[in-house]
């Protein structure tokens, strides 16, 4: 390996520490070939000093270099910010007027947004797919260049999108543009080295979009898209997304009747139906079971409170676009509630606490409502009105751990339940935190320290927390292997001083306490919209709405099967009787239904005093049991909570 030898040289170091002499201008290309053939044939980009580059920018004196190849998970946004831009060049040979929007790599993709008359048809999304292959063959580089304002003006003066995004670059920005072929584009990149690099892609999907977001602008038409390195993980992903199809709790929640949301009515605001009404309820009883089994005060706060309030907490001064507009009565003004915290707040601060109060915790359901932009609207896991699993415990700063303590211990136990698998993430201080610095790195040691005690494998976001506080993030893994937000552990040093929280010590002073803003499950409606698409509408028994369904085999037997349906519901099983049709319609309509048992009653077994049993997927196997063995059974699994249904 080379090392300097004069001052026409720069110096970069490697990941194992070795050092790297190149000529003046040098690029991380050029490093990639002095290391190796293979490595320069490999590379897609690089890390200098932090920051994801483009190979071909040149590499500064002393920098810190890490070359990336598709075996490291940051060239993977690399690659699918370039097939985006592969993507812009299809449309825009196909569409030349095409107005050209964001192209951002996403979580498992990208999409671009693009100014035309018509939404894309699927011909059209197909076509694109297909002249998308004709700019890979052509292996076009992609060919970074930084213009001066005025020529990022005239480059792009026929598209009103990009001189939008123009003005919002600062002056000490550096304003750079990329051409892959025909295409350029205003684009901070990086991008791999050439469209060739694009192998294993595919579009998905074509829908409006509002122009940043924003329903009172122009509607734009966004194309989904994605993109591996390996064709195997293309597969791979396809197929979740086809299981994600099938699970999707919008079709399962019209299909299975659990809820609606009308235009009537409104946006973003859901209909809980009788059978979605059993689930919420079934929910919610064992959230608050097990709320008050670890030491909680159930709370009920009312649905709108006075502006001054939320002036108090600060909500209406970074938090009123998410409000919805203030209603004016006798001369005062008030808001529907975007969130519980402030009236938890009120409630505490109603009289004078002692430090042996302490630790409190308020628990509600509490509905709140927010003015999400209707292009964010989605189902019941984005809404306008929500029920929000909400707890603000009041604790003492020597109390912090043992309080995360007993948190992580009911998180686990919730989730265990449901049967989520969960990864932990801390948030520290950021840089523009508020209040005593050594307090909020205090905080976050303990809590790190709390979650290596238990031996967590957790994952720190340095810098993530809030700016009044550290955080603990619950990730919950659903059966498709999709990553949720979970429970929240929001420590709180600021709302305390707004609102005087205090408590009176062992000294016979006052202190301020530490707020601890807590949820587990979140909104009622995102956590039940998740449970549907985690389960595909197969709930455990002891979340079916309807458990078992009892199904005669001709009329004769309605009155055996009525006794059946009584001894259920005696032991408290969501039980209903069908007489519908003939036995096979019902069979079928159970199957639909997804319910998880049907109990057939004919001849022999109302002469036996049994019961055939057809569990939830086991088809046409059907078992015979003694009546009370049954129930017994069934009951067993509910007072268990037991996930999987026994056939």
């Amino acid at each position: 390996m080379s090392t300097p030898t004069d001052r026409s040289s720069i110096c970069v170091s490697l990941p194992d520490g070795r050092e790297v002499a190149l000529p003046e201008g040098a690029t991380a290309a050029d490093l990639a070939a002095e290391i190796g053939p293979g490595l320069a044939r490999a590379a897609l980009a690089a890390i200098v000093g932090g920051e994801v580059r483009d190979l071909s920018r040149p590499l500064p004196d002393g920098a810190e270099v890490r070359l990336l190849t598709e075996r490291d998970p940051e060239a993977l946004g690399v690659l699918r910010h370039s097939a985006a831009h592969v993507l812009a060049t299809a449309v825009r040979e196909l569409v030349p007027t095409a107005g050209i929007g964001f192209g951002p790599a996403i979580d498992d993709g990208f999409y671009y947004d693009f100014d035309v008359p018509e939404p894309f048809t699927p011909d059209q999304v197909a076509a694109i797919e297909e002249r998308m292959a004709a700019v890979i063959e052509a292996d076009h580089p992609f060919e970074r260049q930084a213009v001066s304002r005025q020529e990022a003006r005239d480059l792009f003066s026929d598209d009103p999108l990009k001189l939008e995004r123009l003005g919002e670059i600062g002056d000490d920005e550096e304003i750079t543009v990329y051409r892959d072929g025909p295409f350029l584009d205003l684009c901070r990149g990086p991008h791999v080295p050439s469209t060739g690099r694009l192998r294993h892609y595919r579009l998905l999907s074509a829908a409006g979009a509002y122009w940043r977001g924003d329903e009172r602008r122009r509607m734009l038409q966004r194309i989904y898209g994605t993109a591996f390195f390996r064709a195997k993980d293309l597969r791979a992903h396809l197929h979740r997304l086809e299981e994600a199809r099938k699970r999707d709790h919008r079709v399962l929640g019209k299909r299975l009747d659990l809820f609606s949301v009308q235009e009537e009515v409104g946006a973003g605001l859901v209909l809980w139906h009788p059978h979605g009404g059993r689930v919420r309820r079934i929910v919610e009883d064992f959230l608050r079971e097990s709320l008050v089994a670890h030491g909680y005060e159930l709370v009920y706060t009312p649905h709108l409170a006075s502006e001054e309030l939320y002036r108090i907490s600060g909500h209406l001064d970074v938090f009123s676009e998410d409000m919805f507009p203030a209603m004016e009565s006798g001369g005062d003004r008030f808001r529907m509630k975007p969130m519980n915290c402030p009236h938890h707040f009120m409630i505490y601060r109603s009289q004078v606490r002692s430090y042996r109060d302490l630790p409190l915790r308020f628990a509600e359901l509490g509905t709140c409502y927010r003015y999400e932009r209707s292009g964010t609207l989605h189902g019941m896991l984005r809404v306008r009105s929500f029920t929000q699993d909400d707890a603000h415990i009041f604790i003492r700063e020597d109390q912090i751990a043992d309080e995360y303590n007993r948190l992580l211990d009911l998180g686990d136990h919730l989730l265990g339940v449901f049967g989520y698998e969960y990864r932990v993430a801390l948030s520290t201080r950021p840089e523009k935190a508020i209040g005593d610095a050594a307090i909020y790195d205090d905080a976050s040691a303990r809590l790190a320290e709390v979650l290596r005690d238990r031996g967590l494998d957790f994952e720190i976001d340095d810098g993530g927390g809030a700016f009044y506080g550290p955080k603990v993030d619950i990730l919950v893994t659903d059966a498709l292997g999709r990553e949720w937000q979970g429970g929240t552990f929001q420590l709180d040093f600021l709302m305390p001083e707004r609102f005087g929280l205090e408590y009176v010590g062992q000294d016979n002073r006052r202190h301020q306490v530490v707020v601890v803003h807590r949820t587990l499950l979140g909104s009622m409606e995102r956590f039940v919209g998740g449970l549907i698409e985690h389960y595909g509408g197969a709930f455990p028994l002891w979340l079916a709405p309807v458990q078992v369904r009892v199904l005669p085999v001709s009329e004769q037997w309605d009155g055996s099967a009525a006794e059946l349906v009584a001894q259920l519901s005696a032991v408290g099983l969501r039980v209903e009787l069908d007489q519908r049709d003939t036995l096979g319609y019902r069979i079928r309509a159970a199957e639909t239904m997804k319910v998880p048992y049907m109990a057939i009653v004919g001849e022999r077994e109302a002469e036996a005093g049994t019961v055939a049993v057809r569990a939830r997927g086991a088809r046409r196997k059907q078992v015979a049991m003694e009546r009370g063995e049954f129930v017994s059974r069934l009951a067993d699994e509910v007072e268990r909570r037991v996930l999987a249904v026994r056939g």
